[in-house]
């Protein structure tokens, strides 16, 4: 069967929503979509997508294989496509993803090349920072820095929700180590804080095809979620020592 490519044409709001629940709908018969697929890349592009870190229905009840089909099958895929068309024949086809992004930060005539290639950073952070039966509490150092920097894990969790709910529109919630010192913030669109010169540890992506099909308009429960069962600390803990 064939999907709406929703990186190809520009969609309001209620066009993506439709989109998206109509394909949904037809996954249901068809079954999950093969991600596996999705990590071909044509001979001589600079970026391909990178492989799940886990199998795409391993976070499942709390984050569906539905889910990770078109946010990483198409939507990850997407960035990474528009990103090669991008840079082609030019030096940044030959620099890092992390380069380029520093490269173009702010320059509004580059800003399409910064949106893509920050979204597939970030992507790749997020899948990361996502593992099954993850949550719980960190430990060691990283659980000394939340204690010493928020008061307790407590007060960390409730601010670090607390900005992944309320990040306005389309974003990110980061835990980032900020010079000495840990800190929450929040990113919208394609923002990053390598562009930013922090630090991060671990995030929540809060663009809505990121919970859409599982928890509609519930993001918070899509955050309780993560921050409950998939929170993957051992990825944060070694952010941290490295």
């Amino acid at each position: 069967m064939s999907f709406p490519n929703l990186s190809d044409y520009p969609l309001n709001r209620r066009q993506f929503l439709n989109a998206l629940l109509v394909s949904a709908t037809a996954l249901a018969v068809d079954g999950a979509v093969n991600t596996r697929s999705a990590h071909a890349a044509s001979a001589g592009d600079p970026f391909s997508l990178p492989p799940l870190p886990w199998p795409d229905n391993a976070l499942s009840p709390h984050i569906s294989a539905n889910t990770i089909g078109f946010h990483y099958g198409k939507h990850h895929q997407g960035y990474v496509n528009n990103l090669n068309k991008l840079v082609a024949g030019t030096p940044m086809a030959d620099q890092t993803l992390e380069a380029i992004i520093q490269a173009t930060a702010g320059k509004t005539d580059q800003t399409a090349i910064f949106n893509n290639a920050a979204q597939v950073w970030n992507h790749t952070f997020y899948w990361n920072s996502l593992r099954p039966k993850g949550g719980g509490k960190p430990t060691g150092a990283l659980m000394e820095h939340i204690e010493k920097d928020f008061g307790n894990f407590d007060a960390f969790k409730t601010e670090f929700a607390k900005a992944a709910a309320s990040q306005f529109g389309s974003g990110w919630a980061w835990l980032v180590k900020d010079g000495d010192k840990l800190a929450i913030v929040k990113t919208g669109n394609a923002d990053t804080p390598i562009a930013q010169g922090r630090k991060p540890l671990l995030t929540i992506d809060v663009w809505e095809h990121a919970y859409y099909l599982d928890y509609q308009n519930r993001r918070t429960d899509y955050i309780a979620a993560i921050m409950d069962h998939l929170m993957n600390w051992e990825f944060a803990e070694q952010n941290l020592a490295t």
